[in-house]
């Protein structure tokens, strides 16, 4: 039996590598950007809902794109805006904090917009049809609950980019494919024909086919709980003017301390990414092959 279901997208991000707004930069020439392709995929999936995280700088002519597209296509669509005083920090002060504190701030701005199980994926990636297919499965059987949440991942080796090195959360499973640990490594790339990463000085190299975390988690609403208790435990820790509340490190604390189990599953959609802005023209190329193969209309809204 279908429920409830909600695409949450984190689209609040300054872009500072792709040097312009990419979360709504149109792909193709139906003006599309990523996001969109997303929220087609996750409507044909059996999701009725979505809730995007955006900046101050989205313009209110996408904005006005959007909601048109939502009433025609008769989903429910909310906008939340991730700022720094979004969530009330009293007796604190960063006056030289430029931007907000990062993924997992981002969904607890969510928090009063959701109530439902909800996946969350960020806006600028593409993360292919049966991605979403498998999370509605998790959610539609009840596999999700306030123990149990969910993550699709992906082979580190579909997920670099050629224009420089990548971030990535490296997932380590156990026997039962639950999520021991993942650690952002944030300098991946592919070098002489392998896949390392830089730590210590240390070059490190990564099999192929070792899962990363690429932000598609499948949560229940329990999470906003932890989510807020331990933001201010990051804020009292006196983080530094670029430090970030990243979203992994909250599912990593409460695997830690036994609050929940993740379960992994390996989605066998290609993923692509926009990280710089030379990465735009391999996803052209494989949304004109996708529309070819007759995957999404020319126009996805048409």
């Amino acid at each position: 039996m279908s429920s409830k279901k909600t695409l949450l997208i984190l689209a609040g991000g300054l872009g500072s590598r792709y040097k312009g707004l990419k979360q709504v930069d149109g792909i193709l020439e139906n003006g599309s950007p990523i996001l969109e392709y997303s929220i087609y995929d996750a409507l044909e999936a059996g999701f009725s809902k979505v809730v995007i995280i955006v900046n101050t700088l989205i313009p209110q002519s996408y904005i006005e794109r959007l909601n048109v597209i939502s009433q025609a296509r008769n989903f429910e669509l909310h906008w939340v805006y991730q700022e720094m005083n979004s969530i009330p920090l009293q007796g604190f002060d960063y006056p030289e904090r430029e931007k907000p504190w990062g993924t997992a701030h981002a969904v607890l701005c969510a928090k009063y917009a959701i109530q439902e199980p909800f996946i969350m994926i960020n806006a600028d990636d593409f993360y292919g049809k049966e991605a979403y297919l498998l999370a509605a499965n998790e959610i539609d059987h009840h596999h999700i609950s306030d123990s149990e949440f969910g993550m699709i991942a992906y082979p580190i080796s579909t997920t670099l980019s050629g224009h420089g090195t990548v971030a990535r959360g490296i997932c380590t499973l156990d026997a039962e494919n639950y999520l021991v640990r993942v650690e952002e490594q944030t300098s991946i790339q592919k070098l002489n024909g392998s896949i390392i990463y830089t730590e210590n000085g240390q070059n490190i190299k990564l099999d192929p086919d070792t899962l990363v975390s690429m932000n598609f988690f499948i949560f229940n609403p329990h999470i906003f709980c932890s989510l807020e208790a331990y933001f201010y435990d990051f804020i009292e820790s006196d983080p530094t003017s670029k430090q970030e509340f990243y979203i992994p490190s909250v599912v990593q604390r409460m695997i830690d301390e036994n609050k929940v189990k993740v379960k992994v599953k390996a989605s066998p959609s290609q993923w692509m990414g926009v990280t710089y802005a030379d990465d735009k023209k391999n996803i052209k190329d494989f949304l004109i092959s996708e529309i070819k193969n007759n995957r999404y209309p020319e126009d996805l809204w048409s």
